[in-house]
């Protein structure tokens, strides 16, 4: 897609001076990360919180994730234990979230934590992301890059028809490879997988030796993806379908379906993967065709596909 949107810099040395300007302002930037596209704030000052939650008209109680370069950049805000040092080994940087003890003196905003003594952690992978966070003194708070509720970024350009000018930069970083957001795990007391994603529970317990629940629903909101509407094109969807009408969206997995106008394969080679990646930009594709609905064939509910599922059961919306 040709990028019509001034507000749109191709990753170089001029886009990441720009980037770190506005971020030292308090103010917020789009960025690349290897999961989706986030919308970036200073994790430490009140103005970039209150924007961040107001242009994404995001709810209180849903806290945002703290981006840092390393370990070492985490350690005044957060307290460490045990098997985060054995993930963080084996995993960071990569596409995973830690719920871990605020300390008593970090500079994060309470705002970030929805007022919570946890704060969730993350250490990104994407290029674009290390080179800003090594120019920093701070962390960088970073929810999607999408109105609240709605479909998470993939491309600077979905980042850019979600907000146009509102936000003033937004660092083209290439397609989001994973394009989905990364797993949530609560470290703070029974280990819990609060968000599935490309780091699957089974792979968790096998590096801790431990049981890992999946838990993405509780009165308690700890992390981001717990809302009960997550992910959503806003249109009526049912999970689980064999066929579909041909003037409703059609959402398939595998080789075994024709092409045709209403169908939207995932991936045609089977690949979790690669669905993964495709998901929300179909689901951007469908809303600009303007379907009325969509069905959406069973996807495979293991590795990836267990956050595949999450996404979409939180997406879909039931009829009253």
């Amino acid at each position: 897609m040709k990028n019509i949107y001034l507000n749109i810099f191709r990753f170089n040395n001029n886009s990441i001076s720009k980037a770190i300007n506005v971020l030292r302002k308090n103010s917020i930037v789009g960025l690349p990360t290897e999961t989706v596209y986030g919308l970036a704030g200073n994790a430490y000052s009140k103005k970039s919180i209150n924007k961040i939650y107001s242009t994404k008209g995001r709810p209180k109680k849903n806290p945002l994730i703290v981006h840092y370069l390393n370990i070492n950049n985490a350690k005044e805000d957060v307290k460490f234990n045990k098997d985060f040092f054995i993930l963080y080994k084996k995993f960071c940087p990569g596409p995973i979230t830690f719920i871990l003890k605020k300390k008593r003196n970090s500079k994060i905003q309470p705002k970030v934590t929805s007022g919570l003594k946890t704060v969730a952690i993350r250490f990104p992978k994407h290029k674009v992301m290390k080179t800003i966070l090594k120019k920093l003194n701070f962390p960088l708070a970073i929810p999607s890059a999408n109105q609240s509720s709605g479909i998470s970024p993939v491309t600077a350009i979905d980042v850019a028809e979600e907000f146009a000018e509102k936000i003033k930069i937004i660092v083209d970083g290439g397609k989001s490879k994973i394009g989905i957001e990364s797993t949530v795990i609560d470290l703070t007391g029974k280990l819990k997988i609060l968000r599935p994603g490309a780091i699957s529970a089974s792979e968790i317990s096998k590096i801790l030796k431990k049981k890992v629940k999946i838990i993405t629903r509780s009165k308690l909101i700890k992390a981001p993806g717990m809302l009960k509407k997550h992910y959503s094109p806003n249109i009526p969807m049912k999970l689980n379908q064999k066929n579909s009408p041909k003037n409703h969206a059609f959402i398939v997995f595998g080789k075994e379906f024709k092409k045709n106008q209403n169908i939207f394969n995932l991936s045609k080679k089977s690949s979790l993967n690669e669905a993964a990646s495709n998901l929300y930009k179909i689901f951007r594709k469908i809303k600009k065709l303007k379907y009325k609905k969509i069905n959406v064939v069973r996807i495979p509910n293991k590795d990836i596909g267990i956050a595949i599922n999450d996404r979409l059961k939180h997406a879909e919306e039931k009829r009253r």
